[in-house]
Order: C-alpha cells, then sequence, then structure tokens
C-alpha cells in the first residue's frame, strides 16, 4: 500500500523539459516524473538520487501519469530512458502517445534494483516514431502491488547533451546475456587453482599517431601509441572494422579486440612492449555477478594529461620485477631502474563496473566505475588489467612516455571477442572462480 494519501488528479504541474534549439539536433529532451499534467495513483516523495528533486513514488498496477508538448525529435531512430528504483516482484512500464491506449512508443521491463532508492537508468531504442511535440502516457502493469519508483524519462541519443554517449541496442544485449545464460558450468578438476581469472596473452602489433576512441576518423591527431591485438586497428577503427579482420597478435584468436597504450622512449629510441598478458578477472567479493563485456564495448583507465612526480612508493607507477629488482631510480627521480636480469614493467587496472546502458561515454569513463558494482554502475563486468613488459632495465637518463612524464600512463581497450569465446571464459573462469589459461582451459 503507499505510505501517503493518492495526490488529487486536479494538480497540474508544468512539464519541465530540456529541448534542442532545433528538433534535428541530437540532444536529449528529459522530462521530469513528477511534472505530469494528469495522474492517477501517483505519490510524490524527495529522492535520493543524483541531483536531488522528487521521484513518483510507489507505482503499482494500472497507475499512470500523462505528459503533454513532450519533444520527440526528427524523424529517425530515437532512444528513450527511464531512471528507476524497485524492489524485488517486477513489472513494466509502457509508453503510449496520444491516449493512454495509443500507440505503443516503447516498453520498460522493471527487475528489482534493491530498494526504493537504488536507482538505476532503463534505456530502449526505437527505430520509428511520432515527431514534434506528443502527449505521451506513462502506463504501469504488473501483477498487484506498489513495484517502482521514477525519477525521469529521457527522449534522445541517451543523455542532456547527447555528443561523445553511445547507447547499448538493449536488444542486442539481452540475446548476449541469454546466451551467457545457457552456457553449462564445466567441472573443475581437482587442484585448480581457485582464483577468478582468464588472460588473452598480447604481443605488439605496430604504431600510430592515432586513438580511435579519443579522436575518431582523425588520422595522426595523437601522441604515438603502441598497439597489442587487432592489426587493422586506426583511427577509423569501428567494431564492425575489428569484428572484419580476422587476425590478431593475442592468444587467443577469438579475441579481437583492440588495445594500446603510449609509447615509451628511452634515449629518443622506442621501447616496444616485449609482451603484454591482459588478465580478465574479478575483484569482487562475489564473482558469481560478472557479465561479459558487450560486443564494442570500449574504455579508458589512466590519464594522459597527468604530469606530476613519480617517487619511489608511488601508486600506479613503473616498476622492476626479476632477480634483483629495482636498484636505484633515474636522475629526476620519476622512473626505477632495474637490475641487469630484471625488467620494468607497469599492471594498468581498468574500472570494473558498468552503467549497463552505454558502450562509451564522453570522458569514456563516465559510464564505467571502480568498487562493489551498484546503483548508478550496477553491472559487473570482469576486471581487466594490462601487465606491460618492457625489455630494458633503464638507466640513470630515465624514460619518456608519448604522453609525457610516467604519471600521464594509460590504456585503451575496445572489446571485439567472439561472444561465445568470451561468455565460456567469464562463465567457466570468473564466475566459477578458477584461473585459466589463455585457452581458457584450467
Amino acid at each position: 500500500m503507499k505510505r501517503t494519501a493518492l495526490l488529487a488528479i486536479s494538480l497540474l504541474v508544468s512539464v519541465t523539459v530540456v529541448t534542442a534549439a532545433s528538433p534535428a539536433s541530437a540532444a536529449t529532451r528529459t522530462v521530469q516524473a513528477e511534472a505530469y499534467a494528469a495522474q492517477s495513483g501517483v505519490v510524490l516523495e524527495q529522492t535520493a538520487d543524483t541531483g536531488g528533486g522528487q521521484n513518483v513514488s510507489y507505482l503499482a498496477n494500472g497507475d499512470w501519469m500523462r505528459y503533454d508538448n513532450v519533444d520527440l525529435g526528427a524523424a529517425g531512430s530515437l532512444t528513450i530512458q527511464a531512471r528507476i528504483a524497485s524492489v524485488p516482484g517486477g513489472g513494466s512500464i509502457e509508453l503510449r502517445t496520444g491516449s493512454a491506449t495509443g500507440p505503443l512508443l516503447t516498453q520498460f521491463t522493471v527487475a528489482g534494483t534493491g530498494g526504493w532508492q537504488a536507482w538505476t537508468t532503463l534505456s530502449t531504442s526505437v527505430a520509428s516514431h511520432p515527431t514534434g511535440a506528443q502527449t505521451v502516457f506513462a502506463l504501469l502493469r504488473n501483477g498487484g502491488g506498489d513495484f517502482v519508483n521514477i525519477n525521469w524519462f529521457s527522449f534522445g541519443d541517451g543523455q542532456p547533451g547527447g555528443a561523445g554517449w553511445v547507447v547499448m541496442d538493449q536488444g542486442v544485449w539481452q540475446q548476449q546475456l541469454a546466451q551467457f545464460d545457457a552456457i553449462p558450468n564445466r567441472t573443475i578438476p581437482p587442484g585448480a587453482v581457485r582464483v577468478p581469472e582468464f588472460n588473452a596473452t598480447c604481443s605488439y602489433s605496430h604504431s600510430r599517431p592515432d586513438d580511435p576512441i579519443v579522436f575518431p576518423n582523425m588520422p595522426g591527431a595523437s601522441h604515438m601509441h603502441s598497439f597489442l591485438g587487432n592489426p587493422s586497428t586506426n583511427a577509423a577503427t569501428t567494431t564492425q572494422t575489428l569484428l572484419q579482420n580476422a587476425g590478431t597478435t593475442c592468444r587467443p584468436g577469438q579475441d579481437l579486440s583492440a588495445y594500446w597504450i603510449p609509447s615509451l622512449y628511452e634515449r629518443g629510441q622506442v621501447v616496444e612492449p616485449k609482451d603484454v598478458v591482459v588478465y580478465y578477472g574479478s575483484r569482487l567479493a562475489d564473482p558469481t555477478r560478472t557479465k561479459p563485456f558487450p560486443q564494442g564495448f570500449r574504455y579508458i583507465a589512466g590519464d594522459a594529461r597527468l604530469q606530476t612526480p613519480t617517487p619511489a612508493g608511488s601508486v600506479n607507477a613503473f616498476y622492476c620485477a626479476g632477480p634483483g629488482g629495482e636498484i636505484g631510480r633515474s636522475t629526476d627521480g620519476n622512473w626505477p631502474r632495474c637490475a641487469p636480469g630484471a625488467t620494468l614493467m607497469f599492471q594498468l587496472v581498468f574500472p570494473d563496473c558498468w552503467d549497463g546502458i552505454h558502450l562509451d561515454s564522453p570522458s569514456h569513463k563516465e559510464h564505467v566505475a571502480y568498487g562493489n558494482c551498484g546503483g548508478q554502475f550496477p553491472v559487473a563486468i570482469p576486471s581487466v588489467s594490462f601487465l606491460i613488459a618492457y625489455p630494458t632495465a633503464g638507466s640513470a637518463d630515465g624514460f619518456q612516455l608519448a604522453s609525457g612524464m610516467a604519471s600521464s600512463m594509460h590504456g585503451d581497450s575496445w572489446m571485439a571477442w567472439d561472444n561465445a569465446a568470451l561468455g565460456q571464459r567469464v562463465k567457466n573462469c570468473v564466475v566459477q572462480n578458477a584461473k585459466c589459461n589463455s585457452a581458457g582451459n584450467y
């Protein structure tokens, strides 16, 4: 039952809509859920969601809201999102145009998010829709009882402002998840190392002053990068070009992903990595929550703009591995000097929690986070780390990255695995908490 009396249907509030200057713009129009022109069965409350304000709450089967003058923009595809919080039980939210029985614009399936103020964003895409200003009805459907709170709806390309956000096709993602869920668990042999992990072992492929994530279709716009994995990677790279190119410098061959890091220089000469192990694992207390990456997922770890000293003991720093280890520092103190039998190394750790909506974001980091995976970033993805080994011990002269100081070390990943191969490794190795090799075997 709802905690307060239902608001009178005569309560009228002007719709708050963020619109673009032109209907043809890609900007997103955001409609606050409490900004209805009419309603039935709706309660308002203060929200704990980002940005504060109010949300509509404790919605149940048959409740509805009407929004007037919602600009759906020009003809073409439309991404529609709903910001919701829910308890277990589930149901659906229908959006219809014109009337409560008008054409179905889209429908969101609601599952429990963990509580009435545990917020997540649902996303759908439609290929066609009514254009311009429309009356939109939101109707709630379930088997009975309160099941969802709503903070806002958006209509456009995924985020206010729009630029840089790449919205995932939820239908494709749900199909990939269904295939993943159907993979049977392998039997873990006695004596297997119980660590949730598998890897792709990659060698150097090529160098280019390109970055298809940060500077797409802008050849030469970046500092020099050393590319690993897919040999086709350049400024014009897309998910399709990666999948269509059968080559890779990684083992296994089903990993057609592109990985890259800034090139390293010693006394003006480039030092390419002798090998990079891309580890896929879990840092969560419960690795069974982990899902595979969707096709085309990309993100960045580290910051090319960070130019600060990295003295001995700094976190996220270069180090020496092997006999003798570190024997000193460079003259400027920013780089280790390794013993003759040791190797210069760097481990770069990527975020392991995802918003479940976007394949990319404007900073290439806003759709992901480090942590326990909940709230705005509810989906646990494999914790990826690059373990980079360079065939050098260094000297008092130190090194330089193409991006500058040692602190500017960073890496990019554009995922293009064969879905079955990736899904099997996530299921058998990460979810089952067993260490696997590059072939996906125990």
